[in-house]
């Protein structure tokens, strides 16, 4: 065969801009040795000779100066361009080859399928944008298949694809497959993953009788099994009614075949694949498996013979990876492993870059070194460190399986991040995570050092008896230890690179300085419930067995609500961030030429102008005096590559504009917080009072433990806060290296040093060019920022056990989560993604995946708070219930099934959200 026409034998992966990715799979399956039909590929360099003269230089043109959000125009443009491919002859040359390798084939019919250069990819879900055409029958309508398959390219749904994802139109080419048809009496598909728990080495096959083209297509029910790989054990068996069939017509094409007027009832309730052949398919699929290095979803049939055969493969793109840092196996009950997401507990659903993943490897290095564990290479992180998809996770295996951990680690999560914690409890129940540590021992001897050595029981002591001294002494902690941050001007780069990563080696003294008080803040307040009698300390408390405990306001597990003393909090430098941006707004709204610029420009043009000192002077120097104190945050501040404020003030304007829409004075912020607080000090009294009336020691107990709850409760956001502090300058001095490096032409752009690890970057002073190295993380960086699903947990056989939970069992139609906030509040929703430009009207419930301190200047304005991620006491919630917002979190999907705009009530106590019709 020519350079135009190829035989499927001879194609590799290597081949990909040639022959597309549905036929270089084709062409890694038969080099495997697997059954697949043969046949031949018709080249992209075919597809770019037969449409050269037809004009389509200018479609492409005209679709770059097109947004991808202009759907009706690129919808025109896309007609254009099929309409020209459409309407021309093939070349004589390049029809002759065609029909020349399909006489070769003894003219039997042939599937004609398209091979897109950006379809079938590991990273790109790109699979059915183009056509397929099947029992073709002669030469004529070979040639028209093939037309019609290279217009597919330009198919309305393909073309906004593209856009969407900036790639450029002139750059796609598409070559066609030809290949032989099977005459199956079934087919299908199989995944060697299971797609929707994501466990791997579970075969699933969907089976019905006829072509595959009506399990492909979802026209009919298909016979359903689940085929454990390494076995062969048959573990799922699910008959569909197969009512539909696809069929080859004698003269070409196919048809819709409604079986039940063909086949007898009996015949469909009969599977359509025997045992051995669901296990001989499952070994096809494991094959396809080993070859690529990854679980494949593929099309299969099986011929009147009885023989399977292959008719495509490509990556199942939608799983999320598993965990990559190994851990030796010692036996086999420690082959499973246990991970949380530590991104999506800090409020994190976008990926981390390079830099950000290589400086939190270094600082849980830092963390576990002085907790006395083991770490050989604090570049490589922890033990319990590892990464997938570009996030951090935590190996929490040894916690699931000890008495001790599965006690603590759900407890925790109840008030942190609620649902994670029912996930994990569901995780004890797997056989294989037996119990084999029953004592504390091991726990106790990394713990009791640290208090020893940093003198937390009698810090705690202290604060106790005398406790404004202790909050003074913390003051002087964090002032001495941030003025160790800073490295004198004039350091070499060197020098930065060095001392970037000994602050992250320092950074683990903050936890044992600020930890212990906060917890003592909580811990007051749980001392208080108790001398109360309270049920829960958020929410509803829990009824006795009979309920007139809880009914007559008397004996435990009354309905004492201890959350409102937490409202208005003291020491919490997350609100008192936000409340001092809005005292810059209030400032700005006193004058008439700066609420003009703010409210009528965009946030990002307004950025441009602070940076160059053009903002009317009341914004200029409000936002220069809050960047001063408090530019050091971010949105995804943990991850070191994120601009933080003061690099790009964009979000901060964006938020500042949405202040200004708030006209009603008694939902102004610092009002709403003055009376939280005040509300608070009520409650107090009232709960003094009510202890008063069982003796006057057990009053004097509760006033003096809610009093300490308030004082230190709100200090649970300052570790971050420090640690963020230092995150700032470790970026800045990571900037100036880049700075040196893009200067020297090792990277293309300052920006891009956070594209490396600190490893990478010192060779890069050494003199190693690294803009490949950057440009590939980049694109795979990118790629994961389009990620939308993120797992709570994952197992390392790959399964996602929150997918295994069965429903809560609310009222119809209401989503469960946590109670986070009291109140109840009806509005409309906002989902909101990403919060940098969000819009957000005074009073909408602002629907989030979860957030960070990043987030909050949104809450000072909103009605209501929903959050996918969360617990009583993260973020979100800490911050919602100082202004009285109320808040739901630990919401599953709440982003995809909320929509903006639409009326949705907030229950913060029931835990409840209710959507409008």
């Amino acid at each position: 065969m020519s350079g135009l026409v190829l035989g499927l034998g001879d194609l590799s992966a290597s081949m990909l801009p040639q022959v597309g990715g549905k036929a270089a799979n084709l062409g890694e399956l038969l080099a495997a040795g697997l059954p697949v039909p043969d046949g031949f590929c018709l080249t992209t360099d075919a597809y770019v000779q037969a449409v050269e003269p037809l004009g389509l230089a200018e479609v492409h043109s005209a679709l770059q100066d097109t947004p991808a959000d202009d759907l009706e125009a690129l919808a025109a443009l896309a007609a254009t361009a099929r309409s020209l491919i459409t309407s021309a002859e093939l070349p004589t040359a390049i029809a002759g080859e065609v029909l020349t390798a399909y006489r070769a084939m003894d003219g039997v019919p042939v599937a004609v399928r398209s091979s897109a250069t950006a379809e079938d990819l590991p990273f790109a879900s790109f699979a059915g944008q183009q056509d397929t055409y099947l029992n073709v029958i002669d030469a004529v309508a070979l040639l028209d298949a093939v037309r019609k398959c290279w217009a597919s390219l330009w198919t309305d749904r393909a073309v906004a694809y593209r856009a969407s994802r900036n790639i450029d139109p002139a750059t796609v080419a598409l070559a066609v497959v030809v290949q032989r048809m099977v005459d199956a009496e079934a087919a299908g598909v199989m995944f060697t993953a299971n797609p929707v728990t994501g466990r791997r080495r579970e075969t699933v096959i969907d089976a019905s009788p006829g072509l595959g083209e009506a399990v492909v297509s979802g026209a009919v029910n298909p016979d359903h099994f689940v085929v454990d790989t390494a076995s062969g054990a048959i573990l799922q068996r699910r008959l569909g009614d197969k009512r539909t069939a696809v069929r080859p017509l004698p003269g070409g094409g196919t048809e819709y075949v409604d079986q039940g007027a063909h086949a007898g009832q009996g015949a469909l309730a009969e599977p359509c694949l025997t045992d051995p052949q669901i296990r001989e398919l499952a070994v096809l699929g494991s094959k396809a498996e080993a070859h690529y290095g990854a679980p494949q979803d593929t099309e299969w049939a099986l011929d009147g013979g009885g023989k399977l055969w292959l008719t495509q493969s490509r990556p199942i793109t939608t799983l999320f990876p598993v965990p990559s840092k190994a851990r030796p196996r010692r036996g086999p009950g420690e082959e499973l492993r246990v991970y949380l997401c530590f991104s999506l507990a800090q409020g994190l659903t976008r990926p981390l870059t390079p830099m950000g993943l290589a400086a939190l490897r270094q600082l849980g290095s830092s963390v576990a070194a002085a907790a006395g564990f083991d770490v050989p290479d604090h570049r490589g992180g922890p033990p319990p460190y590892v990464e997938a998809g570009q996030r951090i996770f935590v190996d929490l295996t040894a916690a699931a399986r000890s008495t001790v951990g599965r006690r603590v680690i759900p407890s925790v999560f109840d008030i942190m991040e609620a649902r994670s914690a029912k996930v994990l409890r569901s995780v004890f129940d797997d056989p294989r995570l037996s119990i084999t540590r029953r004592t504390p021992w091991a726990l106790l001897k990394h713990v009791v050092p640290i208090a020893a050595r940093f003198r937390v029981p009698e810090a705690a002591l202290r604060a106790l008896v005398r406790p404004e001294a202790a909050l003074k002494r913390l003051n002087r902690f964090t002032t001495e230890f941030n003025a160790t941050l800073e490295l004198p001007q004039g350091a070499t780069p060197r020098a930065r690179l060095d001392h970037a990563e000994g602050i992250l080696s320092r950074l683990f003294p903050n936890l044992p300085n600020v930890l212990p008080l906060a917890g003592l803040g909580f811990a007051m307040l749980g001392l208080a419930g108790k001398l109360l009698g309270a049920g829960k300390l958020f929410g509803a408390g829990r009824e006795s067995a009979n309920g007139d405990n809880a009914k007559n306001g008397t004996g435990p597990g009354r309905n004492i609500d201890l959350q409102p003393v937490l409202r208005g909090l003291p020491n919490n430098v997350t609100t008192e961030m936000d409340l001092e941006l809005w005292r810059v707004a209030t400032r700005i709204k006193s004058d008439a030429e700066s609420v003009a610029v703010v409210t009528g420009h965009p946030p990002a043009v307004l950025a441009q102008r602070f940076a160059a000192g053009e903002l009317p002077a009341a914004a200029q120097d409000g936002l220069a005096e809050f960047l001063a104190r408090y530019g050091h945050r971010a949105v995804a501040e943990i991850d070191v590559g994120m601009p933080r404020w003061r690099d790009d003030p964009t979000h901060i304007l964006g938020v500042l504009a949405n202040y200004l829409r708030l006209e009603d004075p008694e939902r102004a912020p610092d009002r709403q917080f003055s009376q939280a607080a005040a509300e608070a000090e009520a409650q107090i009294e009232r709960l003094v009072a009510e202890a008063g009336t069982r003796g006057r020691l057990r009053a004097v107990a509760v006033r003096a433990a809610l009093r300490r709850a308030r004082l230190f409760a709100g200090l649970r956001e300052l570790p971050k806060f420090q640690i963020v502090l230092a995150l700032a300058e470790v970026r800045k001095q990571l900037a100036e290296v880049g700075a040196v490096l893009a200067e020297q032409k090792r990277i293309a752009r300052a920006e891009d040093i956070f594209f490396l690890d600190f490893a990478e970057a010192n060779q890069a002073l050494d003199g190693a060019d690294m803009q490949d190295l950057v440009a590939q993380r980049q694109g795979a960086y990118y790629l994961e920022l389009e990620r939308r699903h993120i797992p709570r947990m994952l197992l390392s056989d790959g399964t996602e056990p929150e997918t295994l939970l069965t429903g809560d069992g609310t009222a119809t139609g209401a989503l469960s989560g946590s109670p986070a906030s009291a109140g109840t509040v009806t509005a409309s929703a906002r989902v909101i993604l990403d919060p940098v430009g969000a819009h957000l009207e005074p009073g909408e419930i602002l629907v989030a995946p979860s957030t960070d301190p990043g987030w909050t200047p949104l809450f000072l304005t909103a009605g209501g708070l929903v959050m996918e991620m969360g617990g009583p006491n993260s973020h979100g919630a800490v911050v919602a219930r100082e202004y009285g917002i109320p808040a739901v979190v630990g919401v599953a999907d709440a982003t995809l099934l909320l929509r903006t705009g639409q009326e949705v009530t907030v229950d913060g106590g029931a835990g409840t959200v209710v959507p409008g019709t």
